[in-house]
């Protein structure tokens, strides 16, 4: 599989999501933080990435009205259905890896217990600086390529709606298997990193393809040049 450089206007925005996974290099090393706080982290990134994505469905082409229409069923539905994946997905992550002293956090993680158990882990881990960072990297992505750039002149609401699911699919199928192995293991740090390279990894393929397929087509050449058929003889 052939992958081309992003676009020079998203190469910044590369730059930005890979500083924001070296911030959680930094947590790995300084903290020594075993596998369950760092699959936290990647879960609630994916929370993240969802705010990011229904704020893109709201502000695409705000200039067509008969979107609007669309969006007043598209944005709650996602919201929805995007939420209750990722809710589903935390049950898992914190259920599978959290141990024994926090599998009691799972009876009562409806979705209005969501913002409790994410502070009291955030701050039982101290996760607070790079969940910053990966924060920060979304928004500047949301800021820098899809409004400053004028991806949302483009965007297809339909489509942005099926986007993030198979980041999140592709990125924690390979996440929670990694996991797994690092916990079997005992949490060992090059475990740790390697699995953080893998997910950086994924991220950055994943970013080059968005903006990629983000990019207007390019112009033809002579746009005002039309053919002109030869006559026989003067006519």
């Amino acid at each position: 599989m052939k992958l081309h450089a992003p676009p020079s206007n998203a190469r910044l925005s590369l730059i930005v999501l890979l500083t924001a996974n070296g911030v959680v290099l930094w947590g790995v090393l300084a903290e020594a933080w075993p596998a369950f706080p760092l699959l936290f982290l990647f879960w609630m990134e994916n929370v993240i990435v969802g705010v990011m994505f229904a704020g893109r469905l709201l502000l695409a082409r705000p200039d067509n009205a008969a979107l609007w229409g669309q969006k007043l069923f598209l944005v709650p539905f996602f919201c929805f259905h995007y939420g209750m994946f990722t809710l589903v997905h935390g049950l898992f992550v914190i259920t599978l890896f959290g141990g024994a002293g926090h599998e009691a956090l799972t009876g009562s993680m409806g979705p209005g217990a969501v913002p409790r158990v994410a502070q009291q882990l955030l701050a039982e881990f101290d996760l607070w600086v790079p969940l910053a960072a990966l924060a920060a990297s979304h928004a500047f992505s949301l800021v820098w390529n899809f409004l400053l750039q004028g991806e949302y002149l483009r965007a297809r609401p339909k489509e942005l709606m099926t986007r993030p699911y198979g980041r999140v699919v592709a990125l924690h199928v390979s996440i929670i298997a990694g996991g797994a192995l690092a916990m079997g293991l005992g949490s060992p740090l090059w475990a740790l990193v390697l699995l953080l390279a893998i997910k950086t990894a994924m991220d950055a393929l994943s970013h080059m393809r968005e903006h990629r397929r983000a990019r207007p087509e390019p112009a033809t050449a002579f746009p005002d040049v039309v053919p002109v058929r030869q006559g026989r003889g003067n006519e």
